[in-house]
């Protein structure tokens, strides 16, 4: 039975342990996961934060922010060993949380879109490979799926389609390492996002960010929502469907997912429509 869920992001950029009202309000909502936005742990009482999460019924799971300074596939070793102790931090702390996964675009930095020599992609795609199998034996040891986010041409030059994913996590060859579909990003680069599900599969599909192709309200905007929920049928999906858009991001944050203008007239509003749209279309 697929779960839904919503993005702290929603509302706060930094999540912090100021920002834990929205325990309640997610809950009050009638959501079944609130989906945490990990930009920095140390803002965050991890305790407290799950004591408030299990009281309020509410199922976590733990998503990623990856800046320049977290990049695995960085020509600096020391932004790749950076990059590799922030995913270790987030599989950790997925795991004390009871989130089965950790969601994010592993494998660079969010805004990293360049022209580079063949020589130098197919060295940042070994560093790549060399960090996700450290990663997953960490996974492996915690319990925890890392799921490999595909991110649209305009946020990365590295993983922009579901081929490109499948790619790397068949490369890497881990139990513990699968594909997040983001169907925002999808909706830029798929041909068919229905198909890309299908192509995904039930064994290595382990989370869906359901975006509208604008980031608004799911069900407001283009996307073949008929088609995708589908392609979730037939492959017998049974994880969380999360919507995942920014009501207030950081400047940084603001640069590398392009967001200039609101995406709904409130963060209240985009989430509550979206989830009714979610509980329409889904159950």
């Amino acid at each position: 039975m697929i779960k839904f869920g919503v993005s702290t992001f929603v509302w706060v950029s930094p999540f912090d342990t100021v920002s834990f009202h929205l325990i309640d309000k997610v809950k009050q909502m009638g959501y079944d996961i609130i989906e945490i936005a990990v930009e920095d742990k140390n803002l965050i009482d991890w305790p407290l934060l799950k004591s408030l999460a299990k009281n309020a019924a509410l199922d976590v799971t733990i998503s990623g922010a990856f800046g320049a300074d977290r990049d695995i596939s960085s020509t600096d070793p020391d932004v790749r060993e950076n990059g590799l102790q922030y995913i270790i931090d987030c599989v950790e702390i997925a795991n004390f949380m009871e989130s089965p996964i950790f969601t994010g675009p592993v494998y660079s930095a969010v805004g990293k879109t360049r022209i580079v020599s063949t020589e130098q992609k197919q060295q940042e795609h070994a560093w790549c490979i060399e960090n996700l199998l450290k990663a997953s034996d960490i996974a492996r040891q915690q319990g925890v799926v890392i799921g490999v986010e595909p991110l649209n041409r305009f946020e990365t030059d590295m993983v922009n389609t579901v081929d490109q994913a499948l790619s790397i996590v068949k490369e890497v060859n881990s139990a513990f390492i699968k594909i997040s579909l983001d169907t925002f990003h999808g909706n830029i680069e798929e041909k068919s996002i229905p198909n890309s599900i299908r192509k995904i599969g039930k064994d290595l599909l382990c989370h869906v960010q359901g975006n509208e192709s604008d980031r608004g309200t799911p069900g407001t905007g283009n996307l073949d929502w008929p088609g995708i929920k589908q392609a979730l049928i037939d492959i017998e999906y049974d994880g969380a469907v999360v919507i995942e858009t920014f009501g207030a991001p950081s400047k940084e944050l603001a640069k590398a997912a392009s967001i200039w203008r609101p995406l709904a007239n409130s963060a209240d509003e985009l989430a509550t429509e979206g989830l009714a749209f979610y509980k329409t279309l889904l159950t």
